[in-house]
């Protein structure tokens, strides 16, 4: 049967963009579907600043009047200027397992890379770092998180079918957390902390952290500069991150590690697991969604790393160690049992050696595929 495609130009059809993987994955016990609102302040065109630096088109793919797919093109502003390639990004791929409806979305996408001169094609990919990102090759029976993407199994395979290869790959692990203190942990803590004069912000509320909430974005900017893919986010970008995630936030979920003089050298950033929660509601705050993520606040065996930066200055001398010991203590407190790295890249070591204090297991890889471009004559 004929694929029709359909861009998305209106909030009603970007409803049924945003809505078309739970009918997709209906019954399947590992997929997350992430927040409607916050999905929807991503992808409209009123709400997300990155907007103001990307040019943007989504795509809704029809077989006879049901939607069977969907794809997102972003050509970011930025990428070029920051790391002087021509690359257009895809996101938000889904499709039903029929090869005719992947070649019809991703053709759609080339296309309009090519009419803007793109040299190549790459994703999953969102506007920014923080958004989900990465395509699952490995773990299809592991439970997914909020911050990331889930697919079924063909996904990969259709993308190989026309002619995307590897890039780089994102590894993630799963710890589990130890019953009791680590004391090695916590007296390297303390001898980092009296050598360099460091000191951990004693946060007992939200209005205790917040304040450093754009020093954290700072940060993170310096941090991860050089990861794949990675462009430098606008002040209303940071605010919107801000908005949207910190009020959220449990401060002994958020060490900040300071100097003398009370300025930021490292952060983390850790939230109890939303999968459950969102699973229950599917991806809705109402009627019951909010109150499925008070009970994962409140009372949760999983947990979920989201960020963790260091001053490049502070490479090297420990300081990890003091990150470590503040939330594996905040794990034990709250009865948590297993947390998720989250997607990391494979090549970042020093990000893998802080897990070196857990017991773990490497039980997903997910892949950035990349397609070059050629002068073929577009339809």
């Amino acid at each position: 049967m004929e694929i029709q495609l359909k861009e998305v130009t209106n909030r009603r059809e970007l409803r049924k963009f945003i809505l078309f993987p739970q009918s997709l994955y209906r019954g399947n016990s590992c997929y997350v579907p992430s927040l409607y609102m916050d999905e929807s302040n991503t992808l409209r065109w009123d709400k997300n600043p990155a907007f103001k630096d990307c040019q943007v088109k989504y795509w809704l793919a029809y077989r006879e009047g049901k939607i069977v797919g969907r794809v997102a093109a972003i050509l970011p502003g930025k990428f070029y200027e920051k790391w002087g390639k021509r690359y257009l990004r895809f996101g938000w791929l889904d499709f039903i397992d029929d090869p005719a409806v992947s070649a019809a979305l991703l053709k759609a996408v080339e296309d309009w890379a090519r009419a803007e001169g793109m040299e190549a094609v790459h994703g999953p990919l969102g506007f920014t770092d923080l958004d989900r990102e990465g395509m699952l090759v490995e773990g299809f029976d592991e439970l997914g998180t909020m911050a990331t993407n889930y697919n079924h199994p063909y996904y990969p395979r259709h993308l190989e079918a026309l002619g995307y290869t590897k890039d780089t790959d994102w590894l993630e692990y799963e710890m589990t957390v130890p019953s009791q203190p680590d004391e090695k942990i916590a007296k390297a803590a303390e001898l980092v902390m009296k050598r360099y004069q460091l000191h951990v912000l004693p946060a007992k509320t939200k209005n205790d952290f917040l304040p450093y909430a754009h020093d954290i974005f700072s940060l993170l900017e310096e941090a991860y500069r050089h990861l794949y893919g990675v462009m430098p986010l606008s002040q209303a970008q940071v605010q919107a991150y801000i908005d949207q995630y910190f009020g959220l936030a449990i401060p002994e979920y958020v060490p900040l590690v300071l100097d003398a003089e009370n300025k930021l050298v490292a952060f983390g950033v850790v939230f109890p697991s939303f999968s459950h929660a969102l699973q229950k509601s599917h991806g809705q705050l109402f009627p019951l969604g909010f109150v499925y993520l008070l009970q994962a606040l409140k009372n949760n065996e999983r947990a979920d790393l989201y960020l963790i930066g260091v001053k490049d200055e502070y490479l090297g001398k420990g300081v990890n160690a003091i990150l470590m010991n503040q939330i594996m203590n905040a794990f034990i407190r709250n009865g948590v049992k297993k947390v998720e790295s989250n997607p990391e890249l494979e090549t970042n070591a020093n990000v893998q050696s802080q897990w070196k204090y857990f017991e773990r297991r490497q039980h997903k890889r997910r892949r950035c595929f990349i397609k070059p471009l050629t002068a073929e004559k577009i339809d």
